[in-house]
């Protein structure tokens, strides 16, 4: 996997390339939620690289990307994808990001409209972190720091996946090469990494400025950022299309994969298309 180098720190990232035929392509950008890494994303990398230029990036010490002694925090993070885009030059981009990618989205959206051309969030949030889940979310992450995460998987598990999903055969072979790609990770980073979400303070009130357009999708049945945290973005992002998506948890891109690339496709060439301009 190739790295970039942002403020003396290597990023892992994946990149498609422009598409044959197709010099004009848009590019897409991935950024995964909390304890994964862009490989999440591969059924969207699949059905949209043939029309999109797709980038995946992995957060400080998730993924490919290796740990760093600071810099978890979600305004680091966010400077280190305007930091890629930059190192890329891909211009201004489609951001695709799905919980703690989707925190990182709404900053850059914010505060760096000139980057993005549109904006899709998946299961995320523009608050803070409940306070009634941040002790759990602190318990859980100092097990993976000291036993690492296999003594918890049945705890953590359902947070990341609906219970549709974990009674599949799909599901428990998704929730295996989970676990064996987390027990490649360093586990002070996935500490470290869990205290950069839950210390995220809130955007909320930055979201009304956002001019991107935005597509919002949550799965019904995520418990780790409810359809209710997607809806107050819906409401306060100007004219932002809202679905929910049925029997799925938090990590949608995963858990119903066509239904969310059938989404994100209609939005893309919606954008794209010469009528939005």
């Amino acid at each position: 996997m190739p790295f970039v180098v942002v403020d003396r720190v290597p990023l892992a990232y994946t990149d498609t390339g422009t598409p044959a035929g197709r010099p004009d392509a848009s590019t897409v950008v991935f950024g995964h939620g909390l304890l994964f890494g862009g490989w999440m994303f591969r059924a969207q990398l699949a059905a949209l690289q043939r029309d999109y230029r797709c980038v995946t990036l992995d957060w400080r010490g998730q993924g490919s990307t290796p740990p760093t002694a600071d810099g978890y925090d979600i305004d680091t993070l966010t400077a280190d994808a305007v930091g890629l885009l930059s190192a890329l030059d891909t211009g201004p981009v489609h951001w695709v990001g799905l919980s703690m990618g989707g925190f990182v989205g709404l900053r850059l959206a914010a505060r760096h409209p000139e980057l993005l051309r549109s904006l899709t969030l998946l299961d995320t949030s523009a608050d803070a972190e409940d306070p009634a889940k941040i002790a759990e979310y602190h318990r859980l992450a100092w097990a993976l720091r000291w036993f690492g995460h296999r003594p918890v998987l049945g705890r953590v598990a359902p947070h990341l996946f609906g219970p549709a999903f974990l009674a599949s055969s799909t599901g428990r072979a998704t929730v295996r090469e989970w676990s064996r790609r987390l027990a490649a990770t360093q586990r002070v980073a996935l500490r470290d990494a869990v205290h950069g979400v839950t210390a995220r303070p809130t955007i909320a009130p930055e979201l009304p400025s956002i001019t991107a357009p935005t597509l919002v999708l949550v799965g019904a049945d995520d418990t780790a950022t409810p359809p209710a945290r997607s809806d107050r973005i819906a409401t306060l992002i100007p004219h932002a299309d809202h679905h929910v998506l049925p029997a799925c948890g938090h990590s949608s891109s995963l858990e119903q994969p066509d239904l969310v690339t059938d989404h994100l496709r209609r939005f893309l060439t919606d954008v794209d298309s010469p009528a939005v301009h």
